[in-house]
């Protein structure tokens, strides 16, 4: 019962999910307080805020009033979406990845090469093959 849990858990990317999962929504928070609290200012002091406190660029509208694109929340989508992804790889995905390589060592079988499967014949091969046999039975 516990060797099929345990092939269960080994199987396909059902760990790689499971932590993906778990680990990038706690991990999240902590992303968003540091984006929040030291990228966020940086890019404030390049781009100027409009009243609602979003920077990016400003660009008048017809009207005269000031149109801002919010650059910066774009921005600190892309730094946290990046620094969840490298901790749940390389914390979690490549260490497990070199644990199922080594399992796979143990067992003798390389880890990532599939096995060669024979070459298909062609029409032509067979052909060939079936004629080479006619003769060699009545030859013999």
């Amino acid at each position: 019962m516990l060797k099929g849990f345990k092939d269960f858990l080994l199987r396909g990317n059902v760990i790689d999910l499971a932590v993906a999962v778990v680990i990038g929504t706690a991990f999240t928070a902590i992303v968003t307080a540091v984006v929040n609290s030291i990228i966020n200012p940086l890019i404030a002091l390049f781009l100027k805020a409009d009243a609602a406190g979003k920077f990016g660029i400003q660009v008048p509208n017809i009207y005269g009033e000031m149109v801002t694109f919010p650059i910066g929340d774009l921005i600190s989508a892309i730094i946290s979406f990046l620094a969840v992804a490298a901790v749940v790889y390389f914390v979690f995905v490549l260490p497990m990845n070199t644990f199922k390589a080594r399992v796979e060592a143990r067992k003798g079988t390389p880890a990532e090469e599939p096995e060669e499967e024979p070459a298909a014949s062609t029409e032509s091969e067979l052909l060939v093959e079936i004629r080479d046999l006619l003769k060699a039975q009545r030859g013999a």
